[in-house]
């Protein structure tokens, strides 16, 4: 079942040196975040659909010779789910996937980790041609001192702190006028977790405020995630008013944002504005993008949620089957505080 390695003509618009610098940055992946040991077991399941995909199926076959590699297209979905169910506890499955894999009412990343395996996922890499490929692998880049260390330090800060600030430009910062949730790390440290991996690349700490009603000001949006769950940049940053935890007006909007908000009203009743996320991945910035917003949400800065859901963090009075919206927006980052203490600035956290 093991497929041949790819000719280097293969892996199409990937330059050779970004498929060098992809087999590093797994390496280190493997070796340090996820803690893989070749004694243990590994499986490879991929599809040739794009370049990004081929890229990193090489430079996996690069760092994990021992590992099996089954083409998901070549194959049914029993002998998938078979190959899953060979593996051994604390063996390693990793999903390169150009969009993302479906074996039926099977949800894979979920399931394998029941089976007490360790799980590194690549997802709508499709989405993400040309240039956006080597963005992309140049976040896999793992520097444990900078994820662990400045993750930690700005957990500590967030779970200590009274109130927040995110200046974005605009003449009313955003306030966060109270005690915030435990935050959540997403910095490659599965320690104290119940399960090993996840969606790569990673490169975050999240939270929301305790009280959703005591978030109000103004925050400058520069990237909002669309219906399609891609990237749409305005022109202009769009500017949104928020009064007592909910978007009550905005400047500059353009028709897409609009739509946005009219589909969650009409859903939900009201845009509520919920996820304070502390993007940490350095490749990311408002400049350098990539189309696929759940992997542009580890940018460099701020980001928020729109919309009732949030499944992290259960609050009195919002039902999940109800809470239906979770739309990523990502703020232009000026500086942020929490209490008195400046985290961001110039670019980068600070503490």
């Amino acid at each position: 079942m093991n497929t041949p390695v790819p000719a280097a003509a293969d892996i199409g618009a990937i330059p050779a040196h970004a498929v060098d610098a992809a087999a590093a940055h797994l390496r280190d992946i493997l070796s340090i975040a996820v803690e893989h040991r070749p004694a243990h077991g590994a499986l490879v399941v991929f599809d040739t659909r794009c370049d990004l995909a081929r890229a990193l199926t090489e430079g996996y076959r690069r760092t994990l010779p021992e590992a099996l590699f089954i083409d998901f297209d070549t194959v049914g979905p029993d002998e998938v789910l078979a190959a899953f169910r060979r593996m051994a506890p604390s063996g390693l499955v990793v999903l390169v996937q150009s969009t993302n894999f479906r074996l039926e009412a099977f949800r894979i990343r979920v399931e394998l980790f029941k089976l007490g395996l360790k799980v590194i996922e690549h997802v709508h890499l499709s989405r993400m041609p040309g240039a956006q490929g080597e963005h992309y692998i140049e976040s896999l880049a793992y520097d444990p001192a900078y994820y662990r260390g400045t993750g930690r330090a700005l957990k500590a800060l967030i779970d200590h702190a009274g109130s927040g600030t995110v200046y974005s430009g605009s003449a009313n910062p955003l306030v966060f006028g109270s005690r915030f949730e435990p935050a959540k790390l997403n910095v490659g440290d599965y320690s104290e977790m119940n399960n090993v991996g996840g969606q790569f690349p990673i490169g975050e700490v999240f939270t929301e405020a305790q009280d959703l009603e005591a978030v109000n000001g103004e925050v400058r949006v520069h990237v909002f995630g669309d219906t399609a769950y891609m990237v749409n940049r305005p022109e202009v940053p769009v500017t949104l008013v928020i009064e007592r935890g909910r978007v009550v007006g905005t400047r500059d909007a353009t028709p897409e944002f609009e739509h946005v908000l009219e589909m969650i009203r009409a859903d939900e009743g009201e845009v509520w504005v919920r996820e304070l996320g502390f993007g940490m991945n350095r490749a990311f910035t408002a400049e350098r993008r990539v189309n696929d917003i759940g992997t542009y949400e580890r940018m460099c800065g701020i980001h928020l949620s729109l919309g009732a859901k949030h499944g992290v963090y259960p609050k009195p009075g919002f039902k999940r089957k109800d809470a239906r919206y979770h739309i990523d927006i990502f703020a232009v980052t000026e500086a942020v505080y929490l209490d008195d203490r400046q985290v961001y600035k110039d670019g980068q956290w600070a503490v």
